[in-house]
C-alpha cells in the first residue's frame, strides 16, 4: 500500500477482542475484524490499529505473550466454511454444547472461549490428518519449512506447556521440562507411543499457527482491497514466560525486569508513582544478539510485516535504554511500602535504574543514542516497505525524537502531553512524520476524564480537569459556562486532532463513540483488563441512528481536513 506521509489519513484503535460479530464465539475474531474494516472504510478511516496479536498466557495481556511470533488462536474465525477441514457437522456438535448467549457477554471469558475454539481446531486437525488433501498438505509443509526457525521451538514449548497444566510458567514445570536440553533428553527416554503422541501434539500446534497465518494474511489482503491499512504492534519486550526465553536464554538477562521509571501521572497506581512500572520483561543481552546478527529481532520483524502495512513499536525508548528492576513483578507488593534503604537491603544493594546506562552525562546520551540507532536500523532493514512508528511517550531523552525522525520512524503526539514552556503545542507545529492521538490502550477515555472532572467526589478530579483544559487549548476551544460534551467538546477535539499536521491521526474506539469504557489500567492485574467488549456488533453499529449521526459528523471533518484518500469508498451508510 502507498502510505506516504504526504497523504494524511485517520485511523481507529480497536482491540480485536473488543469487537463483536453476529456469529462470534465470545471474543472479537477475524470475521468481526473484516466487518469492522469495511465499516471503518465507509466512514472515511484509512487505518485500523490493533494491539499485539501474539498468543497470550494466563493473564491474557497482549503485551505479555508467550511467543514473539506465534499468533493467538482465539482470534481465528472458526465457522463452517472458514477453513476446509471444519465441517458443519463438527461445528454444530461442538458449539451446541455451549451457551453462546452467556459467552457473548460484555466481557471475554477467555477460559471458556479458548476451550471452545481449541475443541473446534482439534476437530479440524483430525480431519486434516485423516483425509489428506495433496494441495493442503503441501501448503502446510511449505509453511513449516519457511517458519521453522521459530515454529519448531514454539511447538515443542507449547506441547510441554500442555503437559504441565497449560501453565506457561516454565520455571515451575516438571524439572526435566524446564530447559530444552533436559526436555529433549526426557522425550528420548519415553516409550515410542508417548513420543508419537507428543509429536502429534507438536504437529497440532504447528497446524494452528498455519491456519492463523492463512487467515491473517487473507484479512490483510481484504483490508488492502478496501484502501485500509492495518497497523500492528510490537511490544519492545517479550514475556519472561515465553517460548523465546525458554528456548534462547543467552540473549536475555533474566535477573533484571524491564519497565518504566516512576510516573506521577498514573495516580490510580501507587506502585507506578513510587517505583515505576515493573513489566517483568527480561532485559536484552544486546552483546549476545549482536554476535548473532540480531537474528531474533529480524525474525520478529518479519513476523509482523507478513500481516501489517505499518507497525508500532511499543516503548521504542527501550532500544536506547530500559528502566530495570532487580526483582520480578510478584515482589512489587513486598517492595511498595519500603524506603530506599529497606529496598536495597532486600535486593543485596541493587536498585532500579536505567540499563545499560542512564542519560545523566553527555557521554551516556551519545552512547545510548548510538546503540539505539544501531538496533533500530536492524528493524528497519527487515521491515522493508512496511512503515514503522515508535511509541516515544513517557520520560523521553532529548536525543530520541530527532533520532527517530532521522531514521524515518514516526513518533507519537499526545496533545495534552505536548507542553513546552507551559503552553500546549499547536497541531500545525507537529512534525509530519508523527502519529497524533488523545489516548492509547493505557489511557482513560476522554469521556471518563470529563466525568471525573465534573465529579466533586472524584480523587482524580483536578488531574482530569487539567488534562481537559490542555486538550481544549489544543483544539482552540475557549472555556465557558455551559459547555456540553456532545454538542461542544466532542466536535471541537475531533476537529483539532484531524486538522493537525501529523501524518496519521488515530482515535481510540471508545473516544470515537464517546464512551467511558477502559481496556487496561497500567500496573494492575485486574480481571477487567483486556476483557471489555463493545456494546454493539458492527451490524448494530450500522443500524444505530445516533451512532450514524455521530459518524456522519466525523466523516465530514475528515473530508474538510483532507484525511480521506481518493481511493476510499464513499459513505454508503450515511
Amino acid at each position: 500500500m502507498d502510505l506516504s506521509p504526504e497523504q494524511t489519513i485517520a485511523g481507529i484503535l480497536a482491540p480485536l477482542f473488543a469487537l463483536r460479530g453476529d456469529n462470534d464465539l465470545g471474543v472479537g475474531d477475524l470475521g468481526a475484524l473484516r466487518e469492522f474494516i469495511g465499516w471503518a472504510a465507509e466512514n472515511g478511516f484509512a487505518l485500523v490499529q490493533m494491539l499485539p496479536i501474539n498468543e497470550t498466557g494466563s493473564d491474557h495481556s497482549p503485551y505479555n505473550a508467550i511467543s514473539s511470533i506465534a499468533l493467538e488462536p482465539t482470534t481465528l474465525e472458526l465457522a463452517p466454511g472458514s477453513l476446509p477441514e471444519l465441517t458443519s457437522r463438527d461445528f454444530d456438535e461442538v458449539v451446541q454444547q455451549e451457551d453462546l448467549g452467556r459467552l457473548r457477554r460484555d466481557s471475554v471469558d477467555y477460559e471458556q472461549v479458548r476451550k471452545l475454539k481449541y475443541s473446534l481446531l482439534e476437530r479440524a486437525f483430525e480431519s486434516f490428518r485423516s483425509n489428506p488433501d495433496g494441495e493442503r498438505q503441501r501448503a502446510f509443509s511449505e509453511f513449516c519449512a519457511r517458519e521453522k526457525q521459530w515454529l519448531e521451538p514454539f511447538a515443542f514449548f507449547r506441547a510441554l506447556m500442555e503437559l504441565n497444566g497449560d501453565r506457561e510458567t516454565w520455571d515451575e514445570w516438571q524439572p526435566e521440562h524446564r530447559s530444552p536440553p533436559s526436555a529433549r533428553d526426557w522425550l528420548a527416554c519415553q516409550r515410542l507411543e508417548m513420543q508419537d503422541e507428543f509429536g502429534a501434539r507438536e504437529q497440532f500446534f504447528r497446524y494452528v499457527q498455519w491456519i492463523a497465518d492463512e487467515q491473517w494474511r487473507a484479512v490483510s489482503r481484504f483490508a488492502e482491497e478496501r484502501g485500509v491499512a492495518l497497523m500492528g504492534d510490537i511490544p519492545f519486550g517479550v514475556s519472561y514466560y515465553s517460548a523465546d526465553v525458554w528456548a534462547d536464554r543467552e540473549i536475555f538477562h533474566l535477573d533484571w525486569s524491564g519497565g518504566a521509571p516512576p510516573e506521577p501521572y498514573f495516580k490510580d497506581d501507587e506502585f507506578t508513582m513510587k517505583w515505576g512500572q515493573n513489566w517483568g520483561i527480561p532485559v536484552y543481552n544486546w552483546q549476545a544478539m549482536r554476535a548473532d546478527n540480531f537474528s531474533w529481532w529480524r525474525q520478529r520483524t518479519r513476523g509482523v510485516k507478513r500481516i501489517f502495512h505499518v507497525f508500532r513499536i511499543d516503548h521504542v525508548l527501550g532500544f536506547y535504554r530500559i528502566y530495570a528492576f532487580p526483582w520480578r513483578p510478584r515482589r512489587n507488593a513486598e517492595m511498595l511500602p519500603l524506603t530506599q534503604k529497606q529496598m536495597l537491603e532486600r535486593t543485596g544493594g541493587r536498585a532500579p535504574h536505567f540499563m545499560p546506562r542512564d542519560d545523566e552525562t553527555p557521554e551516556n546520551c551519545a552512547a545510548n543514542k548510538r546503540d539505539g540507532e544501531e538496533y533500530l536500523r536492524v528493524v528497519l532493514e527487515e521491515s522493508g516497505a512496511t512503515r514503522v512508528a515508535g511509541e516515544d511517550l513517557g520520560t523521553v531523552p532529548k536525543y530520541v525524537r530527532p533520532n527517530l525522525q532521522a531514521l524515518g520512524i514516526a513518533g507519537f503526539k499526545v496533545p495534552q502531553w505536548e507542553v513546552y514552556g507551559g503552553a500546549v503545542a499547536r497541531g500545525d507545529e507537529y512534525e509530519r512524520l508523527s502519529v497524533a492521538t488523545y489516548a492509547t490502550h493505557d489511557h482513560k477515555p476522554i469521556r471518563e476524564l470529563w466525568a471525573e472532572a465534573h465529579d466533586s467526589n472524584s480523587p482524580t478530579r483536578e488531574q482530569a480537569a487539567e488534562d481537559l483544559r490542555k486538550i481544549a487549548q489544543f483544539a482552540s476551544l475557549e472555556p465557558r459556562e455551559g459547555l456540553e460534551y456532545d454538542r461542544d467538546f466532542y466536535p471541537a477535539i475531533m476537529r483539532g486532532l484531524f486538522q493537525c499536521n501529523s501524518w496519521i491521526a488515530i482515535v481510540m474506539i471508545t473516544d470515537l463513540f464517546a464512551r467511558r469504557d477502559r481496556f487496561n489500567v497500567p500496573g494492575t492485574a485486574g480481571e477487567g483488563n483486556w476483557t471489555r467488549r463493545l456494546p454493539k456488533s458492527v451490524r448494530q453499529m450500522r443500524a444505530s441512528v445516533s451512532l450514524r449521526k455521530r459518524l456522519k459528523g466525523v466523516r465530514s471533518l475528515l473530508e474538510q481536513t483532507g484525511r480521506i484518500p481518493p481511493r476510499m469508498p464513499t459513505d454508503s451508510h450515511g
